[in-house]
């Protein structure tokens, strides 16, 4: 697989990782769903995409996975809120969706550029 290379799908996955191990006892179900799958997403599109032979197509999913991660940190604002979530952990999984969707911009630059 092309994505384990990269430092962006590794951060990724841990983070989904993570976010799994961290909602595991939670007993809503409905948002433990929603906020694991998200997570879930971000490195999974990374995946796909490296995946498929096209620019257009890797592209494509890239902003997917992008998509994915504002809705994630949007879930973990709302977890923190209504305490599922300790703000620590908050704060730190918010960061780095911030430096993963970073990395997405840059690596979405590189392919385009690689490709001209």
């Amino acid at each position: 697989m092309k994505c384990e290379k990269l430092d962006v799908w590794k951060k990724s996955a841990r983070l989904a990782s993570n976010v799994y191990k961290e909602f595991r006892h939670c007993k809503d179900f409905g948002f433990k769903d929603q906020i694991t799958r998200a997570a879930l997403s971000i490195p999974s599109n990374i995946a796909e995409g490296m995946e498929k032979e096209s620019l257009k197509e890797q592209v494509r999913f890239l902003d997917i996975a992008k998509g994915s991660a504002a809705e994630f940190a949007t879930q973990t604002y709302i977890a923190m809120d209504i305490d599922y979530l300790d703000k620590k952990t908050g704060k730190n999984w918010i960061g780095q969706t911030d430096h993963i969707l970073s990395m997405l911009t840059q690596l979405k630059k590189h392919l385009k550029n690689r490709n001209t």
